[in-house]
């Protein structure tokens, strides 16, 4: 007869194989031997009595059953987190890791005291391992959706179903060519000029957002400013940065703004968590702090 409940190490191991895609990605995070990865996880599939995975020639891949599973064991395991959490905050002490995620490029933004907020929770909270990840605001969502991080902060166009958003500040961005393109010594040009370059969008914009600011299509695509501050710098292509991240190329003269009337928008940025999550002890302080900063007494 198989066990109602399988054995949590048995399920925190099956997470992270299907995290890192197979049995030899996950050898690292687990410390484990693939042989001993698979003893695992065949011992978890004979309690449940179904297959969760196909392992092989052919590469891994969950079966049907093994996606349902997958989802509802990420479930448990962060219900679980939050009740060892709120367990500690019962006597007093805040422990657990708390993972939190962030767009890049925002360590320049006077916007975002992101660094002093850490600080602070760190000394106050030293019991606690916190885990910072950078990621594109799709894969940042995705991540509070799935519990594999606590919160998120960034700009989100596109928003999921089952979180809630708490608007921060707005992020200025302005349209950018570097000293190697044609446009830079040039004066009063034309918005229809400037929106005939070869442009670099984002690989997280919608084809509706790409026209909204400006542009009907792209010639270039990133995932992170760092690639886009590349790409414009290369002077074959013009695209949109934050003030913040291009200004001390601006001040270089390396980079200038191109028609800032007609080309430029603010990004909402938000901190964004799973619906329910809110009242967990770790995820509050935090939330408490990052107030704190952006709304200083």
């Amino acid at each position: 007869m198989s066990q109602a409940l399988p054995d949590l190490k048995l399920l925190r191991i099956f997470t992270a194989v299907v995290r890192y895609q197979g049995f030899a990605a996950a050898q690292q995070e687990l410390n484990l031997s693939t042989s001993a990865i698979s003893t695992y996880m065949s011992q978890l599939e004979t309690q449940l009595g179904i297959t969760l995975c196909h392992r092989g020639r052919g590469g891994f891949s969950l079966t049907s059953k093994g996606e349902l599973f997958h989802q509802e064991t990420l479930r448990l395991l962060g219900e679980l987190e939050g009740f060892e959490r709120y367990s500690a905050a019962l006597k007093g002490e805040l422990r657990g890791t708390l993972n939190l995620g962030v767009l890049d490029s925002t360590v320049s933004d006077p916007a975002l005291p992101l660094a002093e907020v850490i600080g602070a929770y760190s000394q106050e909270h030293p019991g606690v391992h916190l885990h910072l990840s950078v990621a594109s605001p799709y894969e940042l969502q995705l991540a509070v959706l799935d519990n594999r991080l606590d919160m998120a902060i960034g700009a989100f166009s596109t928003r999921m179903s089952g979180l809630v958003y708490q608007p921060l500040y707005r992020e200025q961005h302005w349209l950018y060519c570097s000293e190697r393109h044609p446009l830079f010594a040039a004066r009063r040009i034309p918005a229809e000029v400037i929106a005939q370059q070869r442009m670099v969008g984002r690989g997280y914009w919608s084809q509706a957002e790409l026209a909204r600011h400006g542009f009907k299509h792209s010639a270039a695509t990133v995932e992170s400013m760092e690639a886009q501050l590349i790409l414009v710098l290369s002077g074959a292509y013009i695209g949109y940065l934050p003030e913040h991240y291009a200004q001390p190329w601006v001040d270089q003269g390396r980079l200038r703004v191109l028609l800032p009337a007609t080309f430029g928008y603010q990004a909402p940025f938000s901190l964004t968590l799973r619906r329910g999550r809110s009242k967990e002890p770790l995820i509050q302080t935090f939330r408490e702090l990052l107030k704190a900063q952006l709304n200083p007494a």
